[in-house]
Formats: C-alpha cells, structure tokens, sequence
C-alpha cells in the first residue's frame, strides 16, 4: 500500500464535502487525512486528501472524482514537486527541570511554545510528517497530555498554478 496526495479544488457551497467524503466511504475507502479551506477565489475550496492503496484504487477514486459536478480539478501531488507539510499542537507535562529541556527540544525542531500553564506547555510545530512524529517521540517521555494534528496540506513548488 502506497500513500496518496491528491489536491481537488472544488466549488465551494454547501454539501460538496459530504458529496466527497460520502463517495470515499460508498466504495469502502479509508481517508487518512482531509484538509479543506477556502481559496483565493471565494467560490472554491481546495481539498488535500491523503489515501493509502494502490495504483487501481488511486485511478478508481480519480475517476469517481471526476464525476462530481463539483470537482473543477484534481492533481496527484508528487513528493518531489510539492512542499508538503503539517501542523501539530500537543500539550506537555512540563515541570521544573522538564520546562528547560522540553524548551530545548523544541527550539531544535523549530516548534513554538504557544501557552504556558504552572505544570505543562502547549507546543506548536509545522513540518513534514516524518518531522512531527520524531518531535511527539522525543516528547512522549516527558507526559504527552494531548496532541491534535492538522492533517497533510500540499502545493505545488515553483510558479505554476492547479
């Protein structure tokens, strides 16, 4: 099973989430992560959706898609031509001597302490997947309270636009 990055602008009113999620669980396939926001142009909305499967189901899910009146567009984002990135929260145990070097930990990663209670931190960090995880594993020995992720967003490098 490989993961899929696919990038879908859509018309943006009411039902066309529902319509794209209802056509993944209608065929018995799993998103692993949706993203949706509004564009620069407010009558479309741009989904990022990451699925994992193989090449049948990519092409299966591409053309059940494309049946959608509202699906203006839908591009597979490569790796190697997108910059794709995350953005996480997780709440740390953080007392004492643990507060310096959670701080540090964090400072190494580029993440951001973004609330301060008298016993845990709320840390804010931006990056590939594979970034994200490594920051939760070096915190979880500390007490990782909680954590929310934002799911994967992609865009296309260079000057071209979907």
């Amino acid at each position: 099973m490989e993961k899929y990055v696919l990038s879908v602008l859509v018309e943006n009113h009411a039902g066309v989430l529902s319509r794209v999620s209802g056509l993944f669980s209608r065929r018995g396939y799993n998103i692993d992560s949706l993203t949706v926001c509004e564009t620069s142009n407010p009558g479309q909305s741009r989904m990022t959706i990451v699925v994992n499967g193989d090449a049948y189901i990519l092409e299966q899910i591409e053309k059940q898609l494309s049946k959608l009146v509202e699906v203006i567009s839908i591009k597979k984002c490569e790796k190697s031509s997108t910059t794709q990135r995350e953005m996480a929260l997780i709440k740390v145990k953080a007392v004492g001597e643990q507060r310096s070097i959670i701080i540090g930990t964090c400072d190494i990663f580029r993440a951001h302490i973004i609330d301060v209670g008298t016993d845990s931190v709320i840390v804010e960090a931006t990056g590939s997947e594979e970034k994200i995880e490594s920051l939760i594993r070096l915190l979880e020995p500390y007490g990782i309270l909680e954590y929310v992720k934002t799911g994967l967003t992609a865009m296309d490098r260079g000057a071209t636009v979907m």
